[in-house]
């Protein structure tokens, strides 16, 4: 039977890879895997940009530094960016000025709108177009916990049927919204409307199209050797199977190593307990990359620490080392 490399070298190594995702069940290590994997690809790639798309963020909390929704410079680094967003609808209240305008595009919006995720997909859609504008070697997202990560997802084709119900209800109003706008007076503009519709739609479809691309995407699945993130895993996988979403690396975290010199009871029983899941896990994914980690006696935080946890990750770890 042929073994993989357990480490994560493959995604180092495979240099046409544009967007990695990393993702599991809440508080296994996602945002620390990710982010050591970001300083790894850091060292292999023009520049790197590193994504936080969960509502609770920790990426400022892992690099010791304040990030915000516009790419910053990760201290230390020359090429390595981070940005922290929430997907979901930001509402801005409209300008005096704009007030009139937005009042005459409300029934649009509202029946855009009605159209379910489409908010969260078209606030999505634009990360994606500040991202492809950007022209980062290769984007890495820390996701939020699975449930989420598999909504975020299902956004490009949520977008894409959406936009294309969007162009059907402006070919069918366009005419009632033409003659408002000129009894009116105002300078809604449709065919501007329509320009928009399109070129995000192409946006969406680009991207949906690389999401699929194994030459382009990968997933990676992070957690850790209990029953209810083993269970979530297959779930993932199993999701992103449906998704055509590549994935053949899989992290454990918090691997137990007891001390041969200084044998205890509850470390050796975990030890035992742990080490059935991560059979399991052998067993349901031989072809994949899974990579053990080691619990540690402290937390990862800052640059230094991510570089030291980083090497583990493609170099592999040495119980006793």
């Amino acid at each position: 039977m042929m073994e993989f490399d357990p480490t994560l070298k493959n995604i180092i190594d495979k240099r046409s890879l544009k967007w990695i995702f990393v993702g599991g069940k809440g508080g296994v290590g996602k945002t620390t895997t990710s982010s050591s994997l970001a300083v790894q690809l850091s060292q292999h790639r023009e520049n790197v940009l590193i994504i936080s798309t969960d509502p609770a963020h920790n990426l400022s909390d892992a690099f010791n530094q304040k990030f915000s929704k516009t790419p910053q410079l990760v201290n230390g680094f020359t090429n390595l960016f981070a940005m922290e967003i929430d997907p979901t609808v930001e509402e801005e209240q409209p300008s005096t000025a704009a007030s009139t305008k937005s009042s005459e595009l409300g029934m649009i919006q509202e029946l855009a709108m009605s159209i379910p995720g489409i908010d969260e997909a078209m606030s999505f859609a634009e990360v994606l177009r500040l991202v492809k504008s950007m022209e980062f070697e290769t984007v890495v997202f820390d996701t939020a916990p699975t449930g989420h990560t598999l909504r975020l997802l299902t956004f490009p084709s949520v977008l894409e049927k959406g936009m294309g119900k969007l162009s059907h209800m402006r070919g069918q109003m366009s005419g009632i919204l033409s003659q408002l706008s000129s009894m009116m007076g105002s300078g809604m503009n449709i065919d501007d409307m329509q320009a928009k519709i399109e070129s995000t739609q192409a946006v969406i479809e680009e991207v949906n199209k690389q999401f699929k691309d194994p030459a382009l995407t990968t997933f990676v699945c992070v957690c850790i050797p209990e029953f209810l993130s083993i269970f979530e895993t297959e779930r993932l996988v199993q999701e992103l199977y449906k998704f055509e979403m590549d994935t053949q690396n899989i992290v454990i975290n918090q691997v137990l190593y007891p001390d041969p010199d200084c044998p205890c009871k509850l470390c050796l029983a975990r030890a035992k307990m742990q080490q059935t899941y991560i059979d399991q896990v052998y067993e349901l994914y031989d072809l994949f990359h899974v990579v053990k980690m080691p619990l540690l006696p402290y937390e990862i935080r800052g640059v230094d620490q991510l570089k030291e946890f980083s090497k583990m990750l493609v170099e592999g770890h040495t119980p006793g080392r």
